[in-house]
């Protein structure tokens, strides 16, 4: 399997590219449009087409590039069903895998996070999205978000894979690229250290966070599978641009 991270920097999100080798397929995790200049270029260096984008969410932070990738190359766009979003081409349901080849993308209903929110698994790798993040999870306070849910989404269907999995989230803000179940377990303060739900509940209700300054227009926009508004603040405008930069990872 071709393998790559990539991070932008604007939402500070991880996009994931996964290629067969055989086929010459690929698929990406989570595009982000201000970056799909970017992407179009890996693919077009590693002799890779693209056949499907996939969401892990319906995002909050970044438009997602699916959209603009369909149009510009063919691409399929891939989503949780439970979201039937008529803008999407299939709609993934948990268990049931995603072929490409020689790669299978396994989706894991994770919801807590977002009520939808899917993990998937492949070749020994979680893409955990906005749910697991390193020494971290996602906020649960919008997007029908549960600290409840989210706790046991990690414990029992993420924290049961074997310890070296490694766990390449959606987001990291301080450089990190990727961690593992073990150490998630050992380390992470909010989901591991043996913290139990209560008292997670009970710090995911303290935490008192911003408003997200862009959920009011990337929510709309992801629900249509990518669409840029055209309303975009100037001081946002940013989020729909494009930038180009060398992958991580």
């Amino acid at each position: 399997m071709i393998f790559r991270q990539l991070f932008e920097p604007l939402s500070s999100t991880y996009t994931y590219l996964l290629g067969c080798e055989q086929t010459g397929q690929a698929l990406l995790i989570d595009p982000v449009v201000n970056a799909m200049d970017r992407d179009l270029a890996l693919l077009q260096q590693l002799g890779l087409r693209l056949a499907w984008t996939v969401e892990t969410h319906i995002h909050a932070d970044h438009i997602s590039a699916g959209r603009h990738l369909r149009e510009q190359v063919g691409s399929r766009i891939a989503v949780a069903a439970m979201d039937a979003l008529p803008c999407a081409d299939l709609g993934l349901q948990d268990g049931v895998p995603l072929a490409l080849g020689e790669v299978t993308l396994l989706p894991i209903h994770t919801p807590g996070h977002t009520a939808h929110h899917l993990a998937f698994e492949c070749a020994g790798r979680l893409f955990t999205g906005d749910a697991l993040l390193i020494e971290g999870c996602g906020r649960t306070d919008f997007q029908g978000g549960s600290a409840s849910a989210l706790y046991r989404s990690i414990h029992e269907r993420l924290f049961t894979r074997p310890d070296e999995t490694l766990v390449y989230p959606g987001h990291d803000y301080q450089g990190r690229q990727v961690s593992s179940i073990g150490q998630e377990k050992a380390r992470n303060p909010r989901l591991g250290q043996g913290r139990s739900q209560a008292d997670f509940e009970a710090l995911m209700a303290t935490l008192n966070l911003p408003y997200p300054k862009f959920i009011d227009h990337a929510v709309p926009g992801n629900r249509d599978c990518g669409r840029c508004p055209d309303d975009l603040p100037t001081q946002l405008q940013a989020y729909c641009g494009r930038m180009t930069e060398s992958p991580q990872g």
